[in-house]
């Protein structure tokens, strides 16, 4: 009998997770494109691929962030039948900035906007609106230093359900403001929201397949507001791809990923985007006792000067 890959088999959360039981007759989702990437469920990769024994150890550490989550994950996709469809598309410019610093308010690092591209719609997913305000949050630079320990691990899982409160609350914030809004937490997503953030201007992926920001390096969480506001200030430049050619020298996560997950050379995806990682050896020092984390933890982009950085691999070329 062939071997059961949970993660295969399930690939959405439960259905009332999803905007699919809230949609009215005026929602028209956007589908994903037909070359869109499958999804995963974490929490079945671990089942699948890591040690599930220390999964149930570590809830007791993180048991109040991730119900806080799952309930924010639930809210997200049920508060869209409060949308309020008044045919309000644009946005004028202090209207704008107050969001933004409302977002800042309750912890938001980094806001970028983009058109979404529906190949970063996961497969089976759709979304509301095709326009999206994508939200970075820093991890605390001290205790992700200390991974892989309980502190580091436990900031991981406070940046995703602090963001489900802040995609929320900003959903919240626009709909009083008379504008459509589709919350999009960090866990359980519609989108790959590493591209989604690489298209708002908001950095680059690097080797070990995260993020890599100017300001925090890959030491960052993300989620993502869509909405049918058509002026949003989209980026236009994205000046971050040098940061690609020097992950191809400096290599720091290959050598310190525990499981050998992160390829040296980063493969190719059939829809011909990169693969950074083998997922299926990640799950393994993930799913330990205290975490994982050590790509982030040695990143030079973690901690250091995004700019001297840059300067100092220019110089070499």
């Amino acid at each position: 009998m062939p071997l059961i890959r949970w993660s295969e088999r399930f690939r959405r959360p439960p259905l009332k997770m999803t905007i699919d039981p809230y949609l009215r007759p005026e929602d028209h989702p956007i589908e994903c494109d037909a070359k869109a990437r499958k999804p995963r469920l974490v929490p079945l990769v671990v089942l699948d691929y890591g040690s599930v024994a220390a999964r149930f150890r570590q809830v007791k550490y993180i048991r109040h962030d991730m119900a806080g989550a799952l309930r924010e994950l639930l809210r997200s996709s049920r508060d869209i039948q409060n949308n309020p469809y008044n045919g309000k598309t644009s946005i004028d410019a202090a209207t704008l900035r107050e969001v933004e610093d409302y977002a800042r308010s309750l912890g938001v690092t980094d806001i970028g906007y983009t058109v979404v591209d529906p190949r970063h719609i996961f497969q089976g997913f759709r979304i509301l609106f095709p326009n999206a305000m994508v939200f970075t949050m820093e991890m605390d630079a001290e205790k992700i230093r200390q991974a892989p320990t309980i502190p580091s691990f436990i900031e991981i899982f406070r940046t995703y359900a602090q963001l489900g409160v802040v995609v929320n609350r900003v959903a919240d914030f626009l709909r009083e403001k008379g504008y459509n809004a589709h919350p999009a937490p960090a866990i359980a997503g519609e989108v790959n929201f590493i591209p989604l953030a690489i298209d708002a201007g908001l950095g680059i992926s690097g080797k070990n397949g995260l993020l890599i920001t100017p300001g925090n390096g890959p030491r960052v969480r993300l989620a993502a507001v869509f909405t049918d506001i058509e002026n949003l200030p989209y980026a236009v430049e994205k000046p971050h791809g040098w940061v690609r050619e020097f992950c191809e020298t400096c290599n720091s996560c290959v050598r310190h990923c525990p499981a050998g997950a992160i390829y040296e050379r980063t493969r190719a995806h059939p829809d011909g985007g990169p693969v950074f990682i083998d997922h299926t050896k990640c799950a393994d020092p993930f799913s330990n006792d205290n975490g994982c984390t050590l790509c982030i933890k040695h990143c030079p982009f973690s901690y250091g000067d995004y700019d001297a950085i840059k300067a100092r691999y220019e110089a070499t070329l």
